[in-house]
């Protein structure tokens, strides 16, 4: 004999939900395009960095004198933008896995104060958890590859920069 009890959490807060605005909203939809697509949307925030890191560039180094400097530093800045892209959708994809994989659900009735936690039914549960690894662990994943990416990128570039210093 199973009771199957009503879920109380509010529908805005039900982490099936949460997944579904994550994926349907314009930004944090990136993480789930095809790879050409999602790096074609950081290529294009490295470009914007570029607008703003470029003439910062241009005060510290001499662009004739000192081109190799200052193609470094303005290019190795403008990947902070993507980093710091890259970090709000890491936190708004691991938010919801946390939450699809949870046995409970912390919620809020009306406001902070009045905070709840219901446990998820098994099928509730299964369902969830299943939507995790399948959906949601992989843009995880491309987030973090993009992180290493980004490592490796800085890492060379600096190792250009101590070459440049040697010669």
């Amino acid at each position: 004999m199973s009771s199957v009890s009503p879920c109380p959490v509010p529908k805005e807060q039900q982490p099936i939900n949460e997944y579904q605005d994550l994926q349907s909203s314009w930004f944090f939809s990136w993480g789930k395009l095809d790879r050409s697509a999602y790096g074609y949307k950081l290529f294009r925030i490295w470009l914007f960095g570029l607008i703003i890191t470029m003439p910062i560039a241009n005060v510290s180094f001499d662009w004739q004198r000192q081109s190799l400097y200052f193609a470094l530093a303005g290019m190795g800045s403008a990947l902070f933008f993507v980093a710091l892209t890259a970090a709000y959708l890491y936190s708004g994809w691991s938010h919801v896995e946390r939450r699809l994989r949870s046995e409970s659900v912390v919620y809020e009735e009306s406001g902070w104060y009045d905070g709840q936690t219901w446990t998820k039914t098994a099928e509730i549960l299964a369902r969830d958890r299943l939507l995790a690894i399948h959906e949601v662990t992989p843009v995880i994943r491309r987030i973090k590859l993009t992180f290493l990416a980004l490592l490796g990128t800085i890492s060379i570039g600096s190792l250009i920069w101590q070459i440049g210093n040697l010669i």
